[in-house]
């Protein structure tokens, strides 16, 4: 039976994706929507991998062929039996060979119009790649700016609530973006996870309408952001929140509750700061931490750390920041933030007005 092929331009084309990589591989990245079927299983993949190198192609195939029958048999029991004649399923590997195409022929075999990636994930990753370098530089993006504790991530969400486009770089990274930024608990994404991620979110906005995003630098924890998109951002108008010193601690106290509940945790963030600040600075840091002195601490970690870097960096890297519009807030509460949600959302539409206007 002949072999039938799809490019990564026709994934909407299919009812379902399925990617017969290793748990470990779809772990790392995966198409967007694509349910995990593995041919192999990471043990499996290792062992025959290790045949193959140690022994013979010939008998790495041998266990392959072998392990591959037994798990599309139970991949197929499991998730397939109740698909009807007519359903249309596009499966991928690595690169297109023979995991995806073992279970593309049984498929097609059993009577479904089953379809092969051509080139697997890795035809899709540099798909991802391709695209990142050009989508950002068509969006119009509004750029909200502010000294950290300003509550940019938080208006980012009611934004979104509110029914705008919103780019949520931290939310996608799993990372608050400074050096207390990790999330207890959680592990940041890959950086092919995070492009995939990335690019399935703007490649579905509209050039038409303002995309709200948060300034930030060029890397968020550990994960690198494209070229394109920092150009993009650092290029757009912003707005900036001005906030009071004191609603800025308030709100970081509540945002970081789980750091002041876990003093080794926020200890060793101070750490990290060690070459950055004197001794004395991170020895008096550190005993604020020990004696519960929360606020002192956030106060001074603004005031000397985290507002000197915010000036440095933001009137250096974003062209506008200088003439951005200011937003005076005393208040970060939901309420106050809501009403700033609204402004900027009126802001967008006075913005797209203007552009249609001079078209």
């Amino acid at each position: 039976m002949q072999k039938k092929l799809a490019a990564v331009t026709e994934l909407a084309d299919f009812d379902c994706i399925i990617d017969v990589r290793s748990p470990a591989e779809f772990a790392e990245d995966h198409v967007p929507g694509a349910i995990s079927c593995p041919v192999l299983s990471n043990e499996e993949r290792i062992r025959v991998g290790t045949l193959y190198k140690q022994v013979s192609a010939f008998e790495a195939k041998k266990l392959g062929a072998s392990l591959v029958a037994r798990n599309i048999a139970q991949c197929l029991e499991i998730n397939f039996l109740d698909k009807p004649k007519s359903w249309r399923p596009l499966i991928y590997c690595w690169r297109g060979g023979q995991r995806s195409g073992a279970l593309t022929h049984v498929m097609r075999e059993i009577g479904w119009d089953a379809h092969q990636l051509a080139g697997g994930y890795k035809t899709w990753r540099r798909h991802v790649l391709t695209e990142l370098t050009t989508l950002p530089g068509q969006l119009n993006f509004i750029v909200i700016s502010g000294t950290t504790g300003s509550g940019k991530s938080r208006l980012l969400e009611l934004l979104a609530t509110h029914g705008a486009q919103v780019l949520h770089l931290e939310q996608m990274a799993a990372h608050k973006g400074s050096v207390l930024g990790n999330l207890p608990g959680q592990t940041q994404p890959s950086q092919r996870g995070f492009d995939t991620t990335l690019f399935n979110s703007i490649s579905q906005f509209s050039p038409n309408r303002p995309v709200f995003v948060e300034a930030e630098s060029r890397k968020i924890g550990q994960l690198q952001l494209p070229e394109s998109l920092v150009t993009a951002i650092r290029r757009a108008p912003c707005v900036r929140l001005n906030a009071t010193l004191d609603a800025r601690i308030d709100f970081l106290l509540g945002d970081y509750e789980y750091a002041v509940s876990d003093p080794v945790w926020l200890l060793n963030c101070i750490e990290r700061l060690r070459g950055t600040q004197s001794r004395e600075t991170l020895d008096r840091w550190s005993q604020y931490i020990s004696n519960g002195e929360f606020r002192q601490l956030v106060q001074e970690l603004l005031v000397e750390h985290y507002d000197p870097l915010y000036r440095r960096s933001q009137n250096h890297n974003y062209v506008e920041h200088r003439q951005a519009q200011f937003i005076e807030i005393d208040d970060l509460g939901v309420a106050s933030l809501t009403a700033v949600a609204q402004q900027l959302l009126d802001l967008g539409i006075e913005r797209r007005a203007d552009a249609i206007a001079q078209t």
